[in-house]
């Protein structure tokens, strides 16, 4: 008996019917960008992605066609000072299109950047609730600095200009203490910088050398450049670390999980340069009374 069937063509085109039909109308959708690639012609084409605790739950393609990129960019920008990105959680409306060939995409035409930053908030409080269950919050503010700190190991990047202002101020000093700093480079920026940071960490902990101290610096940056200091494992990595942590992140108003985690934070890398030329003049004084 012949069986009944359809054509795969027929199959996808119903397919194409149905999903076109359902959603006739633009929607929200909210997802994580997992890729992002801006095309010369100026199209910008992307993966959207959801996450649960095991992994990847969904996934699809999307498209900024190029006469909506700047303007979506642009005003995502003026709102958040920083561009799209791969890991950021975002907000789309978008059309539903199903083709034969290519499957399930959407096309993008705006993105509410109020969003993004509000999710990257409701993340932070996240991590901060689930180290605190695991009493991991203060576990860096029971060690002590050596008297006099000597040995600094130092994760920046190398060109960052809170770097090389921490450098000038403490090996540069009016009183002519002398410190050994070692920089180990680490991207400080981005979906990167969490595991980045955490292998300079290990180098430093797995050395030759026994620091007397680890100091992570990175200058001012919008809230999404220095989203990654808020990262769970990042701050997990920094409590449970056996030397003092001592953290420059930011400007003034920023304050980030990383901060919360480590034995000290202060506002600027200068700052931090001032915390152990203070040991140096404390005890000088000590000895001259």
């Amino acid at each position: 008996m012949e069986k009944e069937y359809i054509s795969l063509s027929s199959l996808l085109d119903s397919m194409k019917t149905f999903l076109e039909g359902f959603f006739p109308d633009r929607i929200w959708v909210r997802a994580e960008i997992s890729s992002l690639n801006r095309k010369q012609n100026g199209h910008c084409y992307l993966d959207l992605s959801e996450n649960g605790p095991e992994g990847v739950v969904a996934k699809v393609r999307a498209t900024i066609w190029a006469s909506r990129w700047n303007y979506i960019e642009q005003y995502f920008r003026s709102v958040t000072h920083s561009s799209l990105d791969v890991g950021m959680e975002i907000l789309a409306r978008a059309r539903v299109n199903f083709h034969p060939v290519f499957g399930l995409s959407l096309d993008i035409d705006e993105i509410d950047p109020d969003f993004t930053l509000g999710a990257g908030e409701r993340k932070k409080q996240e991590t901060i609730d689930r180290l605190t269950r695991e009493g991991l919050m203060d576990l860096q503010k029971r060690l002590r600095l050596p008297l006099l700190p000597y040995s600094l190991a130092v994760i920046s990047a190398p060109g960052a200009a809170g770097w090389g202002d921490f450098r000038r101020h403490l090996t540069e000093n009016e009183y002519g203490f002398v410190f050994n700093v070692k920089l180990f480079e680490a991207v400080m920026q981005g979906e990167g910088a969490p595991a980045s940071i955490i292998g300079a960490l290990e180098e430093i902990l797995t050395g030759p050398v026994r620091y007397d101290a680890v100091l992570i610096l990175r200058g001012g940056g919008s809230e999404l450049d220095l989203a990654c200091f808020d990262d769970y494992s990042l701050a997990t990595r920094i409590a449970r670390c056996p030397l003092p942590v001592f953290t420059a992140i930011g400007h003034d108003k920023d304050y980030h999980v990383a901060d919360m985690v480590a034995n000290t934070f202060v506002k600027t890398p200068t700052a931090l340069a001032d915390l152990f030329l203070d040991c140096y003049i404390s005890e000088d004084e000590r000895l001259s009374a």
